[in-house]
């Protein structure tokens, strides 16, 4: 039998759980799959309740729009990237218009808002546990993107102190909303697991992966493309650096994410990216999703890349999954190879970002 369950944060700051319902069985396999209901019942939320306010009404009716599009298409792994994703945003905007006009002008105000949230959150602002964190949460996308948002949980509180302190308080909320965002997002991820025969992937720590990227990403900064695409660069530098954070911590599931994440934004600004059109790319396409399918392993991080390919799919798109991030992410389930020493380091470089870009 299904129970449910109201979600956790309510019964703290009343709304900002969207007072959803979310449905959670514990039936085995025969699980009926809880996502496009609780898309739908975003979707009613985001659309009826005056807390969301109206740009994120807009963006969050689009993002679930699309959601529904993809389940309808068989993608139902980026549907659940997309859901996931627009959760988060969702609880922020209501998070954001729900505090008090004081708490956004007034300096004490803000940080009594600060400390009530820190004991509200206070478990979920501890370090992340390899070991215990997520554990059991299946299919293993649906995990990495648990593993991705739960660190955020604690940056962006402790970054939202020191912003709204520097700034200005409606600043300093607004982070310490993303922050509530991202835990509703780990609670959504919970929520949504469903029971799965198959293996879990061999995940590893992807150091080498990730060295080997940030060098190629190094070698492509230089006019005129540092110039021309100097914010590219900077986001393809703070998802790679979340990757390196990820795999330090042993969140080997969401490292893996963004570890692929990052090489999408890193293709483009080097030279020598896969040339779209090169030989027959619907062809082995096709015969990396049945790789991808064959077997007793969950790959459902991979999978979701291949579902991005199908999505508005283009020469360039195809390429870049075909002759690069797939076959990335079956090297990273193979065994690590030894790194070879790196050279002393002559310049030291530091990038500043805040805390996410």
């Amino acid at each position: 039998m299904c129970r449910a369950r109201i979600l956790s944060f309510a019964a703290a700051t009343p709304l900002l759980l969207l007072g959803l319902l979310v449905a959670h069985c514990a039936q085995g396999a025969q699980a009926k799959d809880p996502l496009p209901g609780e898309i739908q019942r975003l979707s009613v939320f985001a659309k009826t309740d005056p807390a969301v306010g109206g740009e994120a009404r807009q963006a969050a009716l689009q993002a679930f729009g699309r959601a529904e599009a993809d389940l309808k298409a068989g993608r139902r792994l980026l549907a659940l990237q997309r859901a996931v994703n627009a959760r988060a945003d969702l609880a922020t905007a209501v998070y954001v218009n729900q505090r008090p006009a004081e708490q956004k002008k007034d300096a004490a105000g803000f940080e009594a808002e600060w400390a009530r949230m820190g004991k509200v959150m206070h478990a979920d602002l501890a370090p992340a546990s390899a070991s215990t964190t997520l554990k059991g949460v299946r299919p293993a996308a649906l995990r990495a993107l648990g593993e991705v948002a739960l660190p955020q949980v604690r940056e962006y509180y402790e970054a939202s102190l020191a912003y709204g302190r520097n700034t200005a308080p409606a600043n300093g909320i607004f982070y310490l909303g993303n922050s509530a965002g991202q835990r509703e997002a780990v609670d959504f991820v919970r929520a949504l697991s469903t029971p799965s025969p198959l293996q879990e992937p061999p995940v590893r720590s992807l150091h080498g992966e990730l060295e080997a990227l940030e060098a190629d990403l190094l070698k492509a900064y230089k006019p005129p493309a540092s110039i021309d695409q100097h914010g590219a660069f900077i986001t393809a530098s703070s998802m790679l650096k979340e990757a390196r954070e990820l795999d330090a911590a042993g969140l080997r599931y969401g490292a893996l994410l963004r570890y692929l994440q990052a090489a999408k934004l890193v293709a483009p600004l080097r030279q020598g990216s896969p040339a779209a059109g090169s030989g027959d790319l619907e062809r082995r396409l096709g015969e990396l999703e049945d790789r991808l399918s064959k077997g007793n392993v969950d790959h459902s991080i991979g999978r979701l890349f291949a579902e991005q390919a199908r999505d508005e799919p283009t020469p360039e798109k195809l390429a870049l999954m075909v002759n690069d991030i797939l076959p990335r992410y079956f090297a990273a389930l193979e065994p690590g190879r030894p790194e070879p020493p790196r050279p002393a380091p002559q310049v030291t470089v530091t990038l500043i970002r805040w805390p996410y870009i």
